[in-house]
């Protein structure tokens, strides 16, 4: 099976300028953790929760004033839509995430996410493998 067959395809983007209240909001909205960064239709940043909090609000930054560009990861990994689902677990467990963008021609099409991959009773024992190895590179 390919990352296409279980991806999300309706993903909202934000801009490197949005404020963080907004993506706050819109996390909230539509329930995620994560929302992709992009301009001029290509994925430039992907903008966790955790990086709103923990890079931001705990350093006692205003998330009314604060620019998602100054807080976003931007060493973005993806896949393609042709990927094979054990082998974007397996990039999954490899570089610690729990969602990865689908990318094809530059464009971002989707995300796939971890959730994705437990829902599908053949692909429970990579899930499982995935949030193992991503469990592991977690330092509480």
């Amino acid at each position: 099976m390919k990352v296409f067959d279980l991806m999300t395809d309706q993903v909202e983007c934000v801009t490197p300028e949005t404020s963080l209240e907004s993506v706050a909001k819109l996390m909230a909205k539509d329930d995620v953790g994560s929302i992709p960064v992009c301009q001029d239709n290509k994925i430039v940043g992907l903008i966790t929760d955790r990086d709103i909090v923990i890079r931001g609000i705990a350093k006692g930054h205003n998330p009314v004033n604060m620019k998602t560009k100054d807080y976003m990861s931007t060493d973005i990994v993806s896949v393609s839509p042709d990927t094979d689902v054990h082998e974007a677990a397996r990039k999954m467990a490899q570089v610690q995430v729990k969602r990865l963008p689908v990318v094809s021609n530059g464009q971002l099409i989707g995300i796939v996410a971890l959730g994705d991959l437990a829902t599908e009773k053949m692909y429970v024992d990579e899930a499982g493998e995935a949030l193992s190895g991503i469990s592991q590179g977690i330092q509480h």
